[in-house]
Formats: structure tokens, sequence, C-alpha cells
């Protein structure tokens, strides 16, 4: 059937010996596996893939340079009474400072996606560090009562920067890894920015002890910025001469199939609507933006909430937060070597989602307890599941998406995840002031039932998975007939952008 298949395509070479067939096998390059022909009937030849070593060093690098980002996010709002004090402002707008990283996201997220297909990984990568760095010498300079403004516009740097990183790990894990690894490397990418979020929840109130003279406050608010110059500044360093664009083989036929799309039919309007009319996917915006919005505002306002029941006890606070991250980090670890070996995105991603309402409830009702040591333990339940469903989020996204970029449907999903987390964030400060901690957690928990009944409707149409498996079948069953490099694969249908849910 494949030969006769060859025979009828005008485009193959109908002289073509079996020397000359065996020679092509030997010869198989990348430009080779770009130009390979198809043949009649929708049927794509197979190309040839590699997993490169350079692979791990791309996604730890992406991870240290988001870990840099993300420690910022937090460092303001972990001790907020004290950057009160120095810069004479108040709560609410110490809140901005890390509400002004969702705020940013949500304009940009559209032409920084549209730039990542047009530009690629690098130049993201570049730009994003760069953001990364200017912000913190910014900072730097902001030392002064006076320079609240300052302080800000550095800020807004970093969060400009953070656009540049959030959305990466799910189209880093696509483009250098195998099928049996992208959700650990998604994992690895997240766990970068889940780490910098947990040292901002410790370092800062080692670094800027609670003290009445300014002077010495200013001498220890300028120590903690310049160390995040200094590192940020290595990193843009590391990034201009390590990070690669991708590798010269694909490491999958599913990306190896993406790469074949010519540019000049590709448009990113087309695709951010396709996207918008998939179904299962537009359900899995709407629970991802509630689940992180969750996790934002809890964040964004746990100084106020441990400070509320345990007067003076900033620096556990920051531990607090720190339990979180890290039980966060480890769930994100085992989530993703989980999908690597299941491939359950729907059942684990429902099932993580469900303990995320189980452990907000619980850390919700014990808070008030008088005891700190409980505190730790609920909230390092709580941190598990819901920052361990990130990677799940994103994964579960690039499987219902596929092969639409892997760059935009995280951006959607961050965008969402802004959004709520804003109103959250500013919802749960309110209710907070007005009602106590106990309200403002209720709030949350309501939001996190509904998002858990949305999430068990999510159709689970897993594309990207589909496509490798068919690939792999047409592998087989060429190998079988002796001829491998001619074997076909029937995956053009399910590989071709969806017109519908």
């Amino acid at each position: 059937m494949i030969e006769k298949q060859a025979l009828e395509d005008p485009k193959l070479n109908l002289e073509e010996t079996k020397e000359d067939r065996a020679r092509q096998e030997e010869t198989v390059d990348a430009s080779l596996c770009a130009d390979e022909p198809k043949l009649k009937d929708g049927h794509e030849a197979t190309r040839t893939t590699r997993l490169y070593r350079r692979r791990w060093m791309i996604v730890l690098l992406f991870s240290f340079y988001s870990l840099s980002n993300s420690f910022q996010w937090i460092q303001y709002g972990i001790i907020s009474n004290i950057f009160m004090k120095f810069y004479n402002v108040n709560a609410f707008t110490i809140d901005w400072m890390s509400m002004i990283y969702m705020l940013t996201y949500i304009p940009f997220i559209f032409p920084v996606t549209w730039l990542l297909d047009k530009r690629g990984l690098r130049v993201i990568a570049l730009v994003a560090t760069a953001l990364n760095c200017a912000g913190t010498w910014i900072k730097v300079a902001s030392v002064r009562r006076d320079l609240f403004a300052v302080t800000f516009l550095g800020q807004f740097c970093c969060s400009l920067a953070q656009v540049f990183i959030l959305g990466m790990p799910s189209r880093i894990a696509s483009v250098w890894f195998g099928s049996e690894e992208v959700s650990t490397a998604c994992s690895i990418g997240v766990f970068g920015n889940q780490l910098g979020i947990a040292i901002g929840f410790l370092v800062p109130p080692i670094l800027v002890p609670n003290v009445d003279d300014m002077d010495e406050l200013a001498h220890h608010i300028s120590i903690m910025f310049y160390i995040t110059a200094g590192v940020a500044t290595l990193l843009f360093i590391l990034v201009v001469f390590v990070f690669q664009e991708r590798p010269e083989l694909p490491p999958t036929q599913a990306q190896a199939t993406a790469r074949s799309i010519p540019p000049e039919q590709y448009s990113y309007t087309a695709s951010v609507l396709r996207l918008l009319r998939n179904r299962p996917f537009i359900f899995l915006i709407i629970t991802y933006g509630l689940n992180v919005g969750c996790f934002y505002a809890v964040g964004t306002l746990l100084n106020r909430m441990i400070i509320d029941h345990y007067p003076g006890e900033e620096v556990n606070a920051g531990r607090i937060g720190l339990t979180i991250v890290i039980a966060g980090m480890v769930g994100s670890l085992i989530c993703g070597i989980w999908l690597d070996k299941t491939k359950t995105y729907k059942q684990t991603t429902l099932g993580v989602y469900f303990m995320s309402l189980v452990g907000m409830i619980i850390y919700a009702a014990t808070l008030s307890l008088g005891h700190l040591w409980v505190v730790f333990i609920t909230a390092g339940t709580l941190g598990f599941f819901m920052t361990g469903y990130l990677p799940l989020g994103f994964e579960f996204a690039v499987e219902l998406t596929y092969p639409e970029s892997e760059g935009t449907s995280s951006g959607l999903l961050n965008c969402s995840a802004q959004v709520f987390g804003i109103i959250f964030t500013i919802c749960q400060g309110k209710i907070i002031d007005a009602f106590g901690t106990l309200a403002g957690n209720i709030f949350l928990c309501v939001f996190l039932l509904i998002g858990t009944i949305l999430t068990g409707f999510i159709k689970s149409d897993l594309r990207r998975q589909r496509a490798n498996l068919l690939a792999r079948a047409a592998e087989e069953e060429g190998q079988m007939s002796g001829r491998d490099y001619g074997s076909t694969i029937l995956i053009s249908q399910q590989q071709a952008p969806p017109s519908q849910a």
C-alpha cells in the first residue's frame, strides 16, 4: 500500500533505485526532515527525532531567571508593614506592589505571545532577563523615603519581565523534551518560579528587620536590592551566551509536525480565535484562573493574615509562606512525574483541584486557633495541592489545544489567573478589613468549589498524546515492512488546527 502511494505521488522520483533509497536512509538530516514530502491522501512521512543533553541546561537556566523574577513579586508584600512605614504609604498601596505583576500581564500577554511565535524562545529569554535586570537596578536607586514612585517603576519593569516568563515552561518542554518527559520538564520550569516565591517569603523578613531607625532600615533594604540586582545581572549574561532557540532535530514527531507548518500558513489571530472556540480549553481557562487567583490572593495577603492573629511574627509569616511554596514545589514535581507515567491528565487535575479546596477549608478553619505549628501544617497542605496544580494546568492545556502554540495557550491561562488574582486580592483584602480573616478565606473556598465542579465538566481530549501514539504506531509498522524511512502516518487530520471544540 505504501509503495503504491509513493508511485502515485508525482513529487517522488519514479526512477529512484534501491541504492539511492538506502543512501537516503543513512543521510537523513534536519534539512531533509523539514523538506520531507507529504504523501497522498493526507499521509505524512515520519521524521528523524533526537534528544540532546543540552535540554537540561536550557530548562535549568530558565528556572533560575524565573526564580529571580518571582522572588521580587512577593518581596514587598511579605514585609508590607515595614515598607508601609519606610515609604509612608498605606496597606492597599503596598498590595499593588504585588498586584502590578498581575495587572501588567493582562494587556501585554498577547503581543508577547505573538512575538514568541514570530521570533522564538531566545528573543523572549533575552528580553525577559534584560527587563528583570533593569528593574532590579532601578530599585537599588529607590532606597529613599521620598522615592516610592521609583521603586514602583522598578517593580513595574520586573512585572513586565514576568510576561515573558510565566507561560514559557510548557513551550520549552515541548520544544526540547521527549514525549515521556515533557510533564517533568514543565514541572522543573514551574519549580524555578515557585522556588523564587519561596525565597521571597523567607529572605526579606531576615534581611530587613522591623527597626525604627529609618537610616538603618534603608541600609537593610539596600542590601536586599543589591543582592537581587547582582543575581539578575549574572543571569542576563548567562542567557546571552548559553540560551539556545531550539535543538537542531525535534524531540518528538508531534514537534516535528509543528515545525513543518510553513510560517505563511500560520495566523496568530486565527490561532487565538480557534482556542477561544475550544470548549474544554475555555473551561480550563476559568478553572485555572480561579485556582491560581486564590493562590495569588493568599500569597499577597499572608503577612496581614498572620500578623492579625500572631502580632510581631513577621519572620514566621515568611516561613509559613516558604512552607506553602516548598510543599507546592514537591507537589509540582510529583504531579509532573505522575503525568509522564500515567497520562491521566483530567483525573489528576480534578483530584488535585479538589484537594486544594479541602486544604483551603482546613487552613481557614485553623488559622485562628492560636498555634503557629498548626498553621505551618495546614498551610503546607494547602500549598502542596494549590501550587502543585500549576504544571497540571499548563500540560493539560497543551494536550487540549495541540498543535496550537504552547505559549499562546499558557498565556491565556495566566491571563485568567492574573484577572482573578487582582479581583480576589482586592475583595479578600476588603473582606478581611471588614469581617476578619475567616470570612476572607471562606470567600476563596466558595470559588475553589466552583472551580472543582467546572473541572469535572472538562472533556479529556488528549490531542498531543494521540498524535505521538499514531506516529509511533506508523514507525513500528514501517520497521516491520523493512522500510522505516518511507513509513507513513495518518496524523494530518489529528494535527490540523481544530476549527471547533
